[in-house]
């Protein structure tokens, strides 16, 4: 995101973790091998494949038994091969690149609803433009991903990245409001919203996911956080005097996704210290948030910068990721490192169609309950509108003969008794 760095300080430590932290797979390596390079490639898939081979260290002792620790063992082998198995795939799909990026292209809001219920188009509230905001810590890559979506998208090649990157932590304050980039930039069918960073104050984080996702987002508005202190939103605030950003739309969120830095979740994996430790924790704590979620679908996770590690590693951080948030590390995680390559083309492409997906899956329906309700009660008002006027009809009537018989019961036939007054 806008003021992350993409710089990280390299780590050298070849300490073996135990089961409790994880493989015990080798750290970060100077060499990365990439996707893009198939001896690379294979030259990591053969060293991750050596390393399943050998033993996973004794039982620790938070397990109940070595039956337990069998089970556990064997279920992270299943999704480490998983995803490895997924990076095989991906380089055998990415000659169809061009069919992934048209499908993406195509995309229009609520193109991709399934009709089931007896539900249609008709029947939701579909927006004029799907929303999908960026989530995730400083440092975790979210303006430099923006940068990587819409290059994918772009036609013209030589275009200026759109969203400013800061790459050291020294200089500028990072991304402070809400900018909202269109893919591709002329289009209208969907936008990715850049935020600022999550950072360690966890219920400043909460509360502003869940104004977003409750308010709505606005390009242009500046985000505030009490722990930032009054001087800070001084000086923003004179910054944000010629933004006119109240005239923009407000758009409702349709999706979420999480933006994670991969150095620092190996680094955790690995030991780490308080920061690395803290920096879990707040990820954790954000992602399970519940505003976050649609009904049963949660984010979808982005880990960047996995062009400094090697693929085990890569597969690792992922393995753990799907773990501790409770998600499929095939599925729902997709690396996205810092390199230009068809794979990484590729898996930009899905990430976005999962996304729409989901979001299209999850569009309110219309409030037809309250217009069946407003129907019921509109015929219901006319209906007892209509007893009441037949009531005071009938009432009406009822009272006009009445009077009339009493009047004619006082009626005297003067001619038929004229003899009492004429005499015989």
């Amino acid at each position: 995101m806008g003021g992350e760095t993409i710089i990280h300080p390299s780590v050298t430590s070849e300490e073996e973790s135990d089961v409790y932290q994880d493989f015990p797979l080798p750290s970060m390596s100077s060499k990365s091998p990439t996707l893009g390079s198939d001896d690379k490639f294979e030259d990591g898939k053969n060293e991750v494949d050596g390393l399943l081979k050998n033993g996973f260290g004794q039982v620790d002792p938070q397990f109940n038994s070595p039956l337990e620790f069998e089970a556990i063992k064997n279920r992270k082998r299943k999704f480490y091969r998983e995803v490895l198995q997924s990076y095989d795939e991906l380089k055998v799909r990415r000659k169809n690149l061009n069919e992934a990026k048209i499908k993406v292209l195509s995309y229009v809001p609520g193109a991709w609803i399934e009709n089931v219920g007896g539900m249609n188009l008709r029947d939701y509230d579909v927006p004029e433009t799907t929303t999908l905001l960026l989530i995730g810590p400083r440092r975790s890559g979210k303006s430099s991903l923006v940068n990587r979506i819409s290059r994918v998208f772009e036609y013209d090649k030589f275009a200026p990245e759109r969203a400013q990157v800061s790459y050291f932590l020294s200089f500028g304050d990072g991304t402070k409001y809400l900018q909202e980039y269109m893919i591709p930039r002329y289009s209208s069918s969907f936008c990715v919203y850049d935020t600022p960073s999550l950072n360690n104050d966890t219920s400043d984080n909460i509360d502003m996911i869940e104004h977003w996702m409750k308010e709505g987002v606005c390009h242009g508005e500046l985000v505030f956080r009490k722990s930032e202190g009054s001087s800070l939103w001084r000086k923003l605030k004179c910054k944000t005097q010629d933004i006119p950003w109240r005239s923009c739309k407000t758009r409702t969120v349709n999706f979420v996704i999480f933006v994670v830095d991969a150095v620092t979740v190996l680094k955790s994996i690995e030991g780490g210290g308080p920061e690395e430790a803290h920096y879990m924790q707040m990820i954790t704590r954000a992602f399970k948030c519940p505003y976050v979620s649609f009904k049963d679908d949660k984010p979808v996770v982005v880990i960047t910068h996995g062009d400094l590690l090697s693929l085990a590693d890569r597969a690792r951080v992922r393995v753990h990721l799907g773990e501790l948030l409770g998600i499929l590390p095939t599925k729902q995680i997709f690396d996205i490192p810092e390199s230009h390559d068809l794979v990484t083309e590729l898996t930009i492409a899905d990430m976005l169609r999962y996304s729409l997906e989901h979001a299209d899956r999850n569009l309110p329906h219309k409030n037809w309950v309250m217009e069946k309700v407003r129907k019921v009660f509109v015929s219901t008002y006319i209906y007892l509108l209509a007893m009441l006027v037949i009531a005071l009809v009938a009432a009406y009537l009822k009272h006009s003969c009445t009077r009339h018989r009493k009047k004619s019961e006082l009626h005297i036939d003067w001619h038929a008794i004229r003899h009492l007054w004429l005499g015989d």
